[in-house]
């Protein structure tokens, strides 16, 4: 049952994440309201409802513990932007944190995928445990895209690059 109340809270907080949106919408940063942002937290509250109300717990659980941890570094990643450009030059790491992004999808994607190979691994619903691969797959997918364009081509890089700020200054 413990776990049951921590999916209920994990839950609600895919709600508190679409607050994102509606904080660059309003403060006019369509730029950051992309297919993968608006797709990635839009998706999660609805089928995070029908794993909590039928499966919470068990392996439905890793990916959960592993987005928190990420979405952790990455709010604190928001914070210090948000203090202003005085704290800009302790942001050069966002290129890490997207590659933390990236690793979490891998291991989201390899861990669920380990139903396929065991034999006496019963989940109660096995439909979940696909949908879970497939979000790990198809948002590694979508994380890989963006890394390519922000990063391979510098077509979304931060702010501070973008003005011409070094990362040293």
């Amino acid at each position: 049952l413990q776990m049951v109340r921590t999916c209920w809270l994990y839950y609600f907080s895919k709600f508190i994440e679409l607050l994102d949106t509606i904080f660059f919408v309003l403060r006019k940063k369509n730029n950051q309201v992309t297919f993968l942002h608006v797709f990635h937290h839009s998706i999660m509250p609805w089928t995070w409802w029908f794993g909590v109300k039928f499966a919470a717990g068990g392996l439905g659980t890793f990916h959960a513990l592993l987005n928190c941890i990420v979405h952790v570094i990455m709010y604190t990643y928001y914070g210090i932007c948000a203090l202003g450009p005085a704290y800009h030059k302790y942001l050069w790491w966002k290129k890490y944190m997207t590659t933390i992004q990236l690793v979490q999808f891998i291991m989201i994607t390899a861990h669920i995928g380990q139903i396929y190979i065991m034999d006496d691994c019963p989940y109660q619903y096995p439909i979940f445990m696909f949908i879970i691969w497939l979000y790990g797959s198809m948002f590694l997918v979508l994380f890989l895209h963006f890394w390519y364009h922000a990063y391979t081509k510098g077509q979304r890089l931060p702010k501070m690059t973008r003005n011409g700020i070094s990362k040293d200054q």
